[in-house]
C-alpha cells in the first residue's frame, strides 16, 4: 500500500469498483461505443477493467501508470479470457510519456477515461515532490496574479488540458472524474481555444462517500467532433437523466445559468468597476490585535505597546457573514496609506509602533509571498485612499451568501476589511445604504447568481462584482425616479 506521503504526492484516490462501473455505464448511456480505450493514470485498474467489461466490443485498451506496484496489480487482473480487447499496461509517468505516440496507436472511436490525481502544484511543492509538469505560466496570468494564489492549479487540470489538445479533431470522448472546479476550467479552455466538441456534461458524484474527500466532484464528459457547443448540462448524479442546470460560455467566462445570464445581460458593466479586496499583510499574529481593558494584545497573547495612529478597526469574512455587522473584534496595523509608500516615516511619527514591528522583524521579513520583495519594510497590500473612507458596502468573498452590508466608522476611524472581503467606498451613510439596497435587490441577486459557482473556493470575487453596472441597475429598478448616479447629486465611487 502507498505510504501517506506518497498517497498525497501522487493524488492516490483509487476508484471504488462500484463507482468505476457506474462511470462506464454512463458513457454507454450517452450512446458512445469505443473501439479503443485509454486510461492515462490507471492505478490498480478499476476503471479500465469496468470500461473493458462495459465495452466488450472494444478491440484494444491501454493503461498508463506511474507506480510499478500498481501497474503490476493492474496487469494481473487482465490475464483472464473474458476480455476481448488487446489490453496493455505500461509503467510510465504521464508527464514524461510520449502521449502522441500512445494515441496514434489507438483507433477511433476512442474513449479516454479515468481518475487523474486530485492534488495541486502548490501541495506538491510543499511535499518537495518532483512529480510535476514543466513549470510554465500556462494560464498567461499577469505579474501580480502569477505570484499569488491564482497561479496554483490542479495537476488533473494540466493533464486534462493536454489530453483535450491531443483529442482535437478525433472521434473521441473524454470521461474523467475530477473536482467540479477543475471540470469548469477544462471546459473554459476548450471553449476559449475553440476545440470542437458536440457534447459536454457534468455528473455530480459524492466524493466524501467514494474517496473520503470533502470536495465538490463530478464526472466530466466531453465528446469531440466537428460541431461546436458552448453549453454543458449538469446532472445531480450519474443516474439522473434530466439536468439540474445548464452552464455555458459567455463573454469569455463560464456562467452558472445560461438562461438567467441572457435575460440580464443588459446590466453587465462595460467599464472598469470600483470594487476592491481588503488589506493583505500575511502575518495575522503580529499585525492583528485584540483589545482588552484598553490594551492591545497580538496573536501570541503578548502586549502591543503602540501608538494608535496606525491602528484601525478590522472586519473579516466571519464578521460579514453574520446577520448584522457587529462591533469589530480585531484591530489591524496599517503601515501605509498607499501601496509603495515609504514606511520609514513610522520611525518619527510612531516610534513605539516601529519598535513593535522590529521586535517581530524575523516573521514580517520572512513572509513567503514574493509581492513583498523589493518593497518598503513591513509593507501591506490592498491599501489606498479608498481604504480610508468612512463608509463602505462590503461582502464576504467566502460565504455562500449574497448579502451586502453597510460598514460604518468605529470610534471615529474608518473600518478596514481583510483580503477575504470585497467592498465599495462612499462619502456618506446615505450613499452606502442606497447602493446596498440596490445590490440586495432581487434583480441584482439574480444577476450575480447566474455567474456564481458556489462550490468554488472563493465564489464572490472582485471580477464578479465589477461585472454589474450599478448605474444601469439603478435605471432599471427606478426608471421614473431620481437617479443618484446621474446629475448634480451623483454618488461618487472611489
Amino acid at each position: 500500500m502507498a505510504k501517506p506521503k506518497e498517497k498525497a504526492e501522487f493524488g492516490d484516490f483509487q476508484t471504488p469498483e462500484e463507482l468505476a462501473a457506474d462511470v462506464a455505464a454512463s458513457v454507454r448511456s450517452i450512446g458512445f461505443v469505443p473501439e479503443s480505450i485509454l486510461e492515462p493514470t490507471c492505478g490498480k485498474g478499476n476503471i479500465l477493467q469496468a470500461a473493458c467489461e462495459e465495452f466488450s466490443e472494444a478491440k484494444n485498451a491501454l493503461g498508463v501508470e506511474i507506480s510499478a506496484y500498481y501497474a503490476e496489480l493492474a496487469r494481473s487482473r487482465f490475464f483472464v479470457p473474458r476480455f476481448g480487447a488487446d489490453i496493455r499496461i505500461v509503467n510510465e509517468n504521464f508527464f514524461e510519456a510520449d502521449l502522441s505516440d500512445h494515441l496514434s496507436r489507438l483507433s477511433d472511436p476512442l474513449l479516454v477515461i479515468g481518475n487523474p490525481p486530485w492534488v495541486t502544484n502548490s501541495e506538491l511543492g510543499i511535499l518537495g515532490s518532483t512529480n510535476l509538469p514543466v513549470k510554465s505560466n500556462f494560464h498567461h496570468l499577469n505579474g501580480f496574479d502569477a505570484k499569488t494564489g491564482k497561479s496554483n492549479f490542479d495537476i488533473s487540470e494540466w493533464m486534462l488540458l493536454r489530453l483535450a489538445e491531443r483529442l482535437q479533431g478525433r472521434t473521441a470522448m473524454l470521461a474523467m472524474l475530477c473536482k467540479t472546479a477543475v471540470a469548469r476550467k477544462v471546459l473554459k479552455y476548450i471553449w476559449q481555444k475553440e476545440i470542437e466538441i458536440n457534447l459536454a456534461s457534468l455528473y455530480r458524484i459524492d466524493a466524501q462517500q467514494s474517496f473520503g474527500a470533502s470536495v465538490d466532484a463530478c464526472l466530466l464528459v466531453v465528446r469531440f467532433g466537428t460541431d461546436m457547443v458552448y453549453e454543458a448540462q449538469v446532472y445531480r448524479s450519474l443516474h439522473d437523466s434530466e439536468p439540474e442546470q445548464v452552464i455555458g460560455y459567455k463573454d469569455g467566462e463560464v456562467v452558472a445559468c445560461v438562461r438567467s445570464f441572457d435575460s440580464l445581460q443588459h446590466l453587465q458593466s462595460v467599464g472598469k468597476g470600483k470594487w476592491r479586496s481588503g488589506i493583505k499583510h500575511d502575518c495575522s499574529k503580529v499585525m492583528e490585535l485584540r483589545r482588552e481593558d484598553g490594551k492591545f494584545f497580538n496573536g501570541f497573547n503578548e502586549l502591543a505597546d503602540i501608538e494608535e495612529e496606525y491602528l484601525y478597526p478590522l472586519l473579516k469574512s466571519s464578521d460579514l457573514g453574520k446577520a448584522t455587522v457587529s462591533e469589530p473584534r480585531r484591530w489591524v496595523i496599517v503601515t501605509q496609506r498607499r501601496v509603495g509608500d515609504d514606511t520609514s516615516l513610522i520611525t518619527r511619527t510612531a516610534p513605539k509602533t516601529w519598535n513593535y514591528l522590529l521586535s517581530y522583524a524575523e516573521l514580517l521579513d520572512g513572509r513567503r509571498s514574493t509581492i513583498y520583495s523589493k518593497r518598503a519594510r513591513f509593507s501591506v497590500f490592498g491599501i489606498g485612499d479608498y481604504s480610508f473612507t468612512s463608509w463602505k458596502v462590503a461582502i464576504s468573498g467566502f460565504y455562500k451568501s449574497l448579502s451586502f452590508k453597510v460598514v460604518c466608522p468605529f470610534e471615529g476611524k474608518p473600518v478596514m476589511l481583510d483580503d477575504t472581503c470585497n467592498f465599495l467606498s462612499f462619502d456618506s451613510f446615505e450613499e452606502a445604504e442606497y447602493v446596498a439596497n440596490l445590490l440586495n435587490s432581487e434583480t441584482a441577486q439574480k444577476f450575480f447568481s447566474s455567474r456564481i459557482f458556489w462550490d468554488a473556493k472563493r465564489p464572490i470575487t472582485v471580477d464578479l462584482l465589477n461585472s454589474l453596472d450599478i448605474t444601469t441597475l439603478e435605471l432599471f429598478l427606478h426608471p421614473g425616479g431620481q437617479h443618484l448616479f446621474q446629475g448634480n447629486n451623483q454618488i461618487r465611487l472611489f
